[in-house]
């Protein structure tokens, strides 16, 4: 079934809001729901606004956050530290006043330790609730079942000294997995998707859905001979058993069913470009999961050199496995990773921008990126993430990606009254929204005229992808295409300034990273100043 092109999910931009850190409502340096609702006209409604058709909220979950939301207690209520239910469903109301789709995390592969199905699960190996979990008998050395390694470090196995047996964890010791070979765990999953979609989301973001999915053996998990010592511990191996089993897609399946019993709702799986690479292309995962109501991300942009070869190769063999009903989703950023300016640099994420914006399907906005944001610097004393904390000084640790929204140069950067949970970035009086709504130049406007030209120009939603070679290694250039309009789109990846010839370069350069060279005319030539890019009407 091909998603008709005036579905929401086909026309918009996705923001990823961090809700701890983007505005404290209450007053105890954490950001809330209440403080999300206060925001929303930055975001949607209003002449100044950004212009975000969808919101998705990390989670806000009860949870002893142990690795801050992940690790869920009860999957239908929210942490009093957020709100409560009535706050969640006003801030429901309120965006969808302003036009805002609302997506939620939904978290399918574990519980916090400290969940009720848990802690029934251990009572006894005869308790109902066991087979929830993956419980096994130690290996005969009185060892873990078999090497599965968590993500976090360490073994993927706890020992349970009461029943003396071991439980699997993908992620952290206090984040058992739930196992989906057991049909009461998938129906409790459905059930759950029910709830929210009765209380109004628009639907999902599906966290770590690779992970559901695992060889029933427990066979070992290959060696990774390619391994750099040094690097993420967690690549050590080759994670053939531990995750992307054979029923992934149907069980993919399964909560892409639950949306068809809705209206117009969507989730994203996040499915990293492993999961591309496996199925080939998109094939098999359609045989089992509705490209009209999914589609899974694509991360490839967070982890490639930016480098304009690197990031033709990539699009064009991506979309290259683009039919007409699938949902390219381009993200560049988010909670995990270090922030894109950080990454590639101001100017390049500038470029990094224009580009996202103008290829097909639906871009991801990190909150912050679109202000310039860069990581924070976190000290020893500030440190919260548990993934640095298991890991300590590899820089494995997500907490600078996480600092609070910077909304003015005031105290605390305007996000609180008292000291954040995490420290401010430093460049905060630079980089903020009040700052940069009165800046043409700066960050906020790029994304803001790019927001509103993908609204105005049908073609940048819903027009055809081509590379066209201009036959330079620093230039990417690419032209979208529908029967009546036609943009292109040049991104210099270097820092020179470089001198484009092609007989297609004909027309006005509608927007710039550069706002001095908007509105020139274009004739078989044009000229890029360093780590510029623009989108060139034809």
């Amino acid at each position: 079934m091909q998603p008709s092109s005036d579905h929401w999910f086909r026309n918009t931009v996705l923001y990823q809001i961090y809700p701890r850190s983007f505005f404290d409502s209450s007053g105890d340096g954490v950001g809330d729901l209440r403080g999300i609702t206060q925001k929303l006209r930055y975001l949607n409604g209003d002449d100044d606004s950004l212009g975000v058709g969808a919101i998705w909220l990390s989670p806000f979950y009860p949870s002893p956050m142990k690795d801050f939301g992940y690790d869920i207690t009860n999957h239908c209520d929210v942490d009093p530290l957020f709100g409560n239910l009535d706050d969640f469903s006003q801030l429901l109301a309120e965006a969808h006043k302003r036009g805002i789709k609302v997506l939620i995390d939904f978290i399918p592969n574990h519980t916090s330790n400290q969940h009720p199905w848990f802690k029934e699960s251990k009572k006894s190996k005869d308790n109902p609730r066991r087979s929830w979990y993956t419980w096994r008998d130690p290996a005969p050395d009185g060892g873990p079942p078999n090497n599965w390694i968590s993500v976090f470090g360490g073994s993927a196995w706890e020992l349970d000294d009461y029943s003396g047996q071991y439980y699997l964890h993908s992620y952290l010791r206090e984040q058992p997995d739930l196992n989906w070979e057991n049909a009461g765990v998938r129906e409790a999953m459905r059930q759950i998707m029910r709830f929210w979609l009765e209380l109004g989301v628009d639907g999902f973001r599906v966290d770590a859905v690779y992970s559901i999915s695992k060889d029933v053996s427990l066979r070992d998990d290959p060696i990774n001979k390619a391994y750099i010592a040094g690097t993420n511990p967690y690549y050590q191996q080759i994670h053939r058993n531990s995750k992307e089993g054979t029923k992934l897609y149907e069980y993919m399946g399964l909560m892409t069913k639950v949306l068809q019993e809705y209206s117009d709702r969507f989730m994203v799986f996040e499915a990293s470009a492993n999961l591309y690479r496996r199925s080939v292309s998109y094939l098999n995962l359609y045989e089992h999961v509705d490209p009209s109501v999914s589609a899974p991300f694509n991360f490839e942009g967070i982890h490639s050199k930016w480098d304009a070869k690197a990031f033709k190769e990539f699009i064009d063999r991506f979309q290259a496995n683009m039919h007409p009903s699938y949902i390219p989703i381009y993200c560049m950023g988010n909670h995990d990773q270090h922030r894109l300016a950080t990454r590639i640099g101001e100017k390049q994420a500038r470029a990094s921008a224009l580009m996202q914006f103008s290829l097909p399907g639906m871009p991801v906005i990190y909150y912050g990126d679109e202000l310039g944001m860069t990581d924070g610097d976190i000290g020893p004393e500030d440190v919260h993430d548990t993934f640095e904390l298991q890991v300590p000084g590899q820089g494995f640790g997500r907490d600078p990606e996480r600092t609070p929204m910077q909304w003015d140069d005031s105290e605390n950067a305007g996000f609180s009254k008292v000291k954040p949970w995490l420290p401010v970035s430093q460049n905060y009086e630079r980089l903020n929204l009040n700052s940069e709504m009165l800046d043409p130049g700066s960050f906020f406007n790029l994304y803001k005229q790019l927001l509103a030209l993908r609204q105005k120009f049908e073609v940048l939603r819903h027009g055809s992808y081509q590379s066209i070679d201009v036959y330079d290694e620093d230039i990417f250039c690419f032209e979208r295409r529908t029967q009546k309009e036609c943009m292109i789109t040049l991104i210099n990846f270097c820092d020179d300034e470089v001198t484009v010839v092609h007989d297609i370069l004909k027309g006005e350069i509608i927007i710039s990273t550069h706002p001095e060279t908007t509105m020139k005319k274009v004739n078989k030539s044009v000229k890029l100043l360093p780590n510029e890019a623009i989108i060139l009407k034809v």
